[in-house]
């Protein structure tokens, strides 16, 4: 993994915008690439000055989309049959499609905007999406709200960060615990603010 992680880094500093996008369709694709890897890279190549921000986030999400597309197709025309019998060629791991695929069950449709904040299911939640022929609209919508946050979280940490970027590499899983309890904070909070804002208009109208 670690020549592979070199080859990915070398393609990235030789290539910029578009081998961000290509490595981040390849890992939504469902090929093992570590969107922390190329993220953090790409983050620290921000904190350089060789990359803008905005440039790096555009890439990352298109070649996130489309790879996202790419599995949710072969999911809704190959069925799990054809990823089960040839998924292994592609270094797919049935364990890794049972996860995504209990995910899907359990929360359906709210799966694909979630778990794209969690290790592994983010990578694998495209197939049992297109298994089950969800609605492409529903299903791109999702998937651009889920990863967006995530795309920008991840390189603005490795901008952060700076030459000890490769800390991403290490403390992937629990970056995305953290984002996902920064999330539910936040959701909680303007809840309450509504909540809050609202009692207090129903007092006025009362008065």
């Amino acid at each position: 993994m670690e020549q592979f992680s070199a080859m990915f880094l070398e393609f990235i500093a030789a290539w910029g915008y578009l081998a961000v996008a290509v490595l981040m369709a390849a890992e939504n694709a469902c090929i093992p690439v570590p969107s922390e890897l190329i993220l953090g890279f790409a983050g620290y190549l921000i904190f350089s000055g060789q990359m803008s921000f905005a440039g790096a986030l555009t890439a990352g999400m298109i070649g996130g989309m489309a790879g996202s597309v790419f599995a949710y197709l072969v999911g809704h025309y190959g069925g799990r049959t054809f990823v089960d019998r040839y998924g292994h060629y592609f270094l797919v791991k049935k364990k890794h499609v049972d996860v995504a695929q209990r995910w899907f069950d359990q929360y359906g449709l709210k799966a694909v905007f979630f778990s794209r904040m969690l290790p592994v299911v983010r990578t694998f939640i495209s197939l049992p999406a297109g298994f089950a022929h969800v609605d492409m609209k529903r299903f791109l919508a999702l998937t651009f709200a889920g990863a967006l946050p995530w795309t920008a979280l991840i390189l603005y940490a490795g901008m952060m960060l700076g030459e000890s970027w490769k800390i991403l590499t290490h403390i992937g899983h629990e970056a995305s615990l953290v984002f996902i309890g920064v999330m539910a904070a936040v959701v909680v909070f303007f809840y309450l603010r509504h909540r809050r804002k609202r009692k207090q208009t129903e007092n006025v109208d009362w008065e």
